[in-house]
């Protein structure tokens, strides 16, 4: 078991104690990475990862390993090549933690939209004054990617009466979504006062909200990341922030985590940081925990072009 918040819980340790006596807990908080993960998992067949990175120059050294069994739904820290390369077999379950990160992008909207975290750090440094905020109501809402989280975030804006444009790699169906429009992302990003970004890091996605992208937006737009922080180019989003050309930001995940303590980013008002916590709730945790605790035994070799 790699990742630190499962070897911390007592009820998932349990369960998995339940299906073997044989199991290695990193109870010491350690970040293994490199060197330190291969001696980790030297005697080990099956394996629990987090944020762990399982590449070929990993799985080179564990002739032994057979099953690679996610903690959580990204995939960008695993390298599905490699894994069948070596035929190693992958335990992964989508949209465990849809919901718990959809309910996080929409707190980070709404406190976004009414500042809620400024007033509350005004108040307690004893200013007592009403800062004028915008309404989530009747706005125009771009969702990129429109799986499991772009789903229930589509869901959850239902009573705020929304218009909603999507963008996604596959064609939506019309007749289970008829409130929302398909466009493209070039559109979605012109058309939208707010765009929540939702979609796995990737090649193909690095950097997908570059300056192009960004100088593209309407300048009172709110841009919201619960993906990963690689999806957008921060250097480009501070450097838009500062031209007046983004209004504000709602992070959740960054590129380097955790940031380093002269990076811009976290000391701008207009930007809302909270640190990777889109999953980070007990029934998220647990359906998790117990996912993962599954993919021990169903498993299979991974198809790259599948992910």
């Amino acid at each position: 078991m790699c990742s630190r918040s499962f070897s911390k819980n007592q009820e998932l340790c349990s369960r998995l104690y339940d299906i073997s006596n044989d199991v290695k807990l990193n109870q010491d908080g350690l970040v293994l990475e490199g060197d330190l993960l291969v001696d980790f998992l030297r005697d080990r067949t099956h394996a629990i990862v987090g944020l762990e990175t399982i590449n070929e120059s990993i799985l080179d050294k564990l002739p032994g390993l057979e099953v690679v069994s996610k903690y959580g739904v990204g995939l960008d820290s695993i390298d599905l090549s490699a894994l069948k390369k070596f035929d190693v077999r992958l335990g992964w379950t989508p949209g465990v933690n849809s919901l718990s990160v959809a309910e996080l992008a929409l707190g980070l909207t709404l406190s976004s939209l009414r500042r809620i975290c400024e007033a509350n750090s005004a108040t307690r440094n004893g200013q007592w004054g009403q800062l004028q905020g915008e309404l989530l109501s009747g706005k125009a809402v771009g969702i990129v990617g429109f799986g499991h989280v772009g789903q229930d975030f589509a869901r959850l804006l239902g009573p705020f009466k929304c218009q909603i444009y999507v963008n996604d790699i596959r064609p939506i169906n019309s007749k289970n979504w008829p409130q929302v429009i398909q466009t493209s992302l070039d559109d979605l990003l012109r058309d939208s006062s707010i765009v929540s970004l939702h979609v796995p890091l990737t090649t193909e996605t690095f950097h997908l909200i570059d300056k192009r992208r960004l100088d593209s937006m309407k300048p009172t737009a709110l841009i919201v990341n619960t993906s990963r922080g690689g999806v957008i180019d921060e250097q480009a989003l501070l450097a838009a922030m500062s031209r007046g050309r983004i209004n504000s930001a709602a992070l959740d995940v960054l590129e380097m985590e955790p940031p380093s303590v002269d990076d811009q980013l976290i000391t701008r008002e207009s930007v809302l940081i909270t640190p990777h916590i889109g999953g980070s709730t007990r029934e998220a945790i647990i359906a998790m925990g117990e996912a993962a605790i599954r993919g021990l035994i169903e498993n299979k070799l991974p198809d790259a072009d599948r992910f």
